[in-house]
């Protein structure tokens, strides 16, 4: 019993090295990954990189660094000065990834965390060469200009540090207090400006009005003036006669309007008086 224990244990014992060591020798690269390789009797980071799957590496004498290939987005906040110095608050939103082939001088040169420094340093530095060439109203009326040529210089930067930028784009612009302001009362003032010139506008279009009701009126004048003059007080008295039958018109239709017949005069001579119309309130 003793001896079958005892090669239990002698088989339990090896295979846990012959696991150990099958572990130690090979490693798995994910999807999404590449390694690179540090070979201490080679002299440090191997030339070559490894693709996604399985490997074999050579225990205690090479290490597989892991690195993470794909495209990933990164913010780049910037406060930076334009030509008229203006001062601007600029956000880019960068989607990068590392060249492929260059992950061996890449880590060897900047680690893993490559991105954190390179990206900031270069994103202000293009932000602050490009915006500097625009006034801050440029920066509004030619925003696709401005993210182009920044996308351009970020790109050719991106590239003497083996990284590749797939997309660049300007998410968030704004200007100090003091350009803010100054814009609101810009376009107050034009609001103002639009607001006194439909007044002018307004004024003249009343003033020609006027001018053609008075010549309408003179002309009106005129015209009766020359009929006076041919008919006498006949076209006064027509127009007296066409005013009261408005006037009897309207009070006709009343009902509180009563007529009241002219009395007999008091004499052989007399004659009937003018008739009244009344108005009686309930």
């Amino acid at each position: 019993m003793d001896k079958i224990l005892s090669r239990l244990s002698t088989a339990t014992g090896a295979l846990a090295v012959g696991a150990f060591t099958v572990n130690s020798c090979i490693y798995n690269v994910d999807g999404g990954e590449r390694a690179v390789l540090f070979d201490t009797l080679r002299g440090g980071i191997l030339p070559d990189v490894r693709d996604e799957g399985t490997h074999f590496i050579i225990p205690m004498v090479q290490r597989p660094i892991i690195i993470d290939v794909r495209t990933k987005p990164r913010e780049i906040p910037s406060v930076t000065g334009t030509k008229d110095l203006q001062m601007v608050n600029i956000k880019l939103r960068v989607l990068w990834r590392p060249v492929i082939e260059k992950l061996p001088q890449l880590y060897r040169e900047l680690g893993t965390d490559f991105d954190e420094r390179v990206l900031p340093s270069i994103g202000n530095e293009v932000l602050k060469a490009v915006v500097a060439q625009y006034n801050a109203e440029e920066l509004l009326s030619k925003r696709a200009e401005v993210s182009n040529r920044i996308k351009t210089e970020l790109i050719k930067r991106g590239s003497h540090f083996h990284l590749t930028l797939d997309d660049v784009a300007i998410t968030h612009l704004t200007f100090g207090r003091e350009f803010t302001k100054a814009i609101e009362q810009k376009q107050v003032a034009y609001q103002e400006a639009e607001r006194q010139q439909y007044v002018v506008e307004r004024a003249e279009q009343e003033r020609i009005a006027n001018v053609t009701r008075a010549e309408g009126e003179a002309e009106a004048a005129t015209i009766i003036t020359k009929a006076m003059e041919k008919t006498g007080n006949a076209i006064i008295e027509v127009r007296r006669i066409d005013a009261a039958k408005e006037i009897a018109g309207k009070l006709a239709k009343g009902r509180n309007i009563t007529y009241l017949p002219g009395g007999a005069g008091g004499g052989e001579g007399g004659s009937g008086g003018p008739g009244l119309l009344l108005g009686i309130d309930k």
